[in-house]
């Protein structure tokens, strides 16, 4: 068990670095690695649609270029939805940076934080 309140806490405020003038839709996450360091992310949009990033990839991408390889836990948040859940391509990489972990996923709603685990999202991912 970790500390959800401050991931949660750690993700609301990276949702106000969001670049979403196309969705409005912003969104912030953090990420909790196995080196015990948090990063954070925010979704960053693009006008040509593909080149957005999510929040969840944008943290553990953070995490990945800072020598992590393994991810415990994620938060989300948006201030546009309750209980903002991860895009499939976001549920495909948090499945490739695990380890031997099921990744705890930590999202909000109406105000109470709701805990699920990666495996409940993606039972069958891909890795080589």
């Amino acid at each position: 068990m970790y500390d959800y309140k401050l991931l949660m806490d750690k993700a609301k405020e990276a949702s106000k670095m969001s670049y979403s003038p196309f969705s409005r839709f912003a969104v912030g996450a953090s990420v909790l690695a196995s080196g015990g360091k948090i990063y954070t992310g925010c979704n960053v949009e693009n006008s040509s649609f593909g080149m957005t990033i999510c929040a969840e990839r944008c943290a553990i991408f953070k995490a990945v270029s800072e020598g992590e390889r393994e991810i415990l836990a994620v938060a989300i948040y948006s201030p546009n939805a309750d209980d903002c859940n991860p895009c499939g391509a976001c549920r495909q990489v948090m499945y490739e940076f695990q380890g031997d972990n099921d990744i705890e996923i930590i999202t909000e709603n109406m105000g109470e934080l709701v805990v699920r685990r990666l495996s409940e999202y993606l039972p069958y991912g891909f890795k080589i």
